[in-house]
């Protein structure tokens, strides 16, 4: 339950830095064109962009991510096991068995995606099939089945696209005052210097904000889904088996990338730490995509 409270801080958080962003980048833009501050003009038309944009993540999502990583159908034949432990899982969640994709890569790894229980998808590479158990296996996929309970992959798609929104506002800005003349019948009244001062501020720091706050929101969800996983399963252990020897696993996952990297159950540019480093360094660990490995095990043993 905590952890769902700090997520719902946090995603609210992260709802009014958006707008704020918006509002002052798209005003600051509109008075840097000669049109006076306060208005909706810039500020609606980002919203519609904005709209459209969460629309087609909204319902494409599943398929872009299926496509950029090469995953195929799993069949019963071939990845029987996958099939079975999925199926049972869904049946002890109280949720449809989602579509199950396998990826041809020997590093072990595994994501869900989608957009709600009755659109969901989840994938696991070769390499995780091959190299977990049953009792470990049930774990992972509990995870994921977790998230697709939670509509933890709506989230994150949504959020996805919001960070996108702040980024492109922020570059759209920056080059058109600094390759643009501006209007000059601009008013140099208070209000548009002020809002033209905020607009580079915003334009410069909004971007590395939004996205240390998506991480922030990724991060928090990879605990409620491990202890959702925990719920399912009563196996604590199964989970943290296979999350040793995934994390100890760095055979890197080539179909992953920086824009599908937050999906998967362990991140997938994961490396092992040299035995000497002790602490992990704070201001790396603001950009992770998840939680420290020690922590999720850490918080799994103490539901033992």
């Amino acid at each position: 339950m905590s952890n769902k409270i700090k997520s719902a801080f946090v995603v609210a958080l992260f709802v009014l830095f958006v707008f704020v962003a918006a509002y002052i980048l798209t005003n600051a833009f509109g008075y840097y064109m000669g049109y006076q501050p306060g208005g909706m003009g810039y500020f609606g038309m980002a919203m519609i962009i904005s709209g459209i944009s969460s629309f087609v993540s909204y319902y494409y999502s599943d398929k872009i991510v299926l496509g950029i990583s090469g995953a195929r159908h799993a069949n019963t034949i071939e990845d029987k096991l996958f099939t079975q432990v999925a199926e049972n899982i869904c049946i002890g969640a109280g949720i449809p068995k989602p579509k199950l994709y396998v990826i041809e890569d020997t590093a072990p790894n595994a994501f869900a995606t989608g957009r709600d229980p009755d659109h969901a998808v989840i994938c696991a590479t070769t390499g995780l099939l091959s190299k977990l158990n049953r009792t470990e296996l049930e774990g992972v996929l509990a995870h994921e089945i977790s998230h697709i309970r939670n509509y933890d992959i709506r989230l994150m798609s949504i959020v996805s696209v919001m960070v996108g929104l702040v980024a492109l506002l922020g570059d759209w800005f920056l080059r058109m005052s600094y390759f643009g003349r501006g209007s000059r019948d601009r008013d140099n009244g208070n209000i548009g210097a002020i809002f033209l001062v905020l607009g580079i501020i915003f334009a410069i720091l909004s971007p590395i904000i939004a996205q240390l706050i998506q991480l922030a929101i990724s991060r928090r969800r990879e605990f409620t889904a491990d202890a959702g996983s925990v719920e399912i399963t009563r196996q604590p252990q199964g989970l943290i088996s296979a999350l040793k020897k995934i994390s100890a696993d760095t055979e890197p996952l080539e179909a992953a990338n920086k824009a599908t990297a937050h999906l998967y159950i362990v991140n997938p540019f994961h490396s092992v730490p040299d035995k000497s480093q002790r602490a992990v360094n704070f201001m790396a660990g603001l950009f992770n995509t998840h939680p420290p490995m020690p922590e999720r095990i850490t918080a799994l043993q103490n539901m033992m």
